[in-house]
């Protein structure tokens, strides 16, 4: 089993796609790095690199043979998807608003979250945050932006008075480009987020949503206003919610894909039980 082990990572350097070998500091092995033909070292991702060619993959594994572990899963598994022209599954924000800054979503950003299967609207939310974020810097190549200017966006929004959330869900946009699109190791981890407000949570009274349940005179609207508070389902998980998945026995209510695609169980009252089976006689 070998001691020393050398990762591949996707760098991108000065717009060139490049392989990245990160390990930990060891003398054989800088020794060995610093022979590489064409072989630069990134102070920005403090590792070595070549450029990402397959000759520079074959030597690698050659140069390294019997003496450290190349792990190529992240590598090979992770490839940046290449440009493409076409629709895709998932659409650009509508930018005649922003017609003399406008700047296209990239496409293999489109794609990775088709890709990973990711929401419709968690996806929309990527894609409208991170055409904002590319339209505060209209003349820079995504590859030039390094964390300081990234910082430099996000106070923008803080002093703009955007919502904790929104500052998030831009950070996550951000991250998931270069990072997941683009295979760059972890290279944002650093990017303060907003501290999390703790607040207390509405309730609403049992009464309250009895009296709700009274003023409902549909059978149907009854069931759903049923399942929302008393089995605590979202509206999408009503909306995708089969005979099926009502189990009388255990008086539970089976959730498939759930919110992060999770599927849970949740409790079915009595009440309810009634409600849902008189409505399953009538249509």
């Amino acid at each position: 089993m070998f001691e020393k082990s050398i990762t591949l990572k996707h760098l991108s350097i000065d717009n060139q796609p490049c392989i990245g070998l990160q390990f930990q500091a060891h003398h054989d092995l800088q020794e060995m790095g610093n022979l590489l033909p064409n072989v630069g070292w990134s102070d920005n991702y403090q590792m070595y690199f070549l450029p990402n060619i397959k000759e520079n993959i074959q030597l690698i594994y050659k140069v390294f043979k019997g003496i450290a572990w190349i792990n190529g899963n992240y590598f090979f598994h992770n490839k940046p998807l290449v440009n493409k022209t076409g629709n895709a599954g998932f659409k650009r924000e509508d930018h005649s608003k922003f017609s003399n800054q406008a700047r296209l979503c990239p496409d293999d950003y489109l794609e990775k979250l088709e890709l990973k299967k990711y929401a419709p609207t968690t996806a929309r939310i990527y894609i409208s945050c991170f055409e904002a974020f590319m339209r505060f810097y209209p003349d820079v190549t995504l590859d030039k932006i390094d964390e300081n200017d990234i910082r430099k966006y996000l106070l923008f929004l803080v002093r703009k008075g955007c919502s904790d959330s929104y500052v998030n869900q831009a950070i996550n946009s951000i991250k998931f480009y270069y990072e997941i699109v683009r295979g760059m190791p972890n290279r944002f981890y650093s990017i303060e987020r907003p501290r999390k407000s703790k607040k207390l949570p509405e309730v609403i009274f049992i009464m309250e949503v009895q009296s709700l349940l009274a003023e409902i005179n549909n059978i149907k609207h009854r069931c759903i206003v049923g399942l929302l508070y008393s089995s605590g389902l979202r509206r999408s998980e009503v909306l995708a919610l089969r005979p099926e998945d009502i189990d009388s026995k255990r008086m539970l209510v089976r959730v498939n894909q759930g919110k992060g695609k999770k599927d849970r169980y949740t409790i079915l009252s009595a009440t309810l039980l009634k409600e849902l089976r008189n409505y399953y006689k009538r249509y």
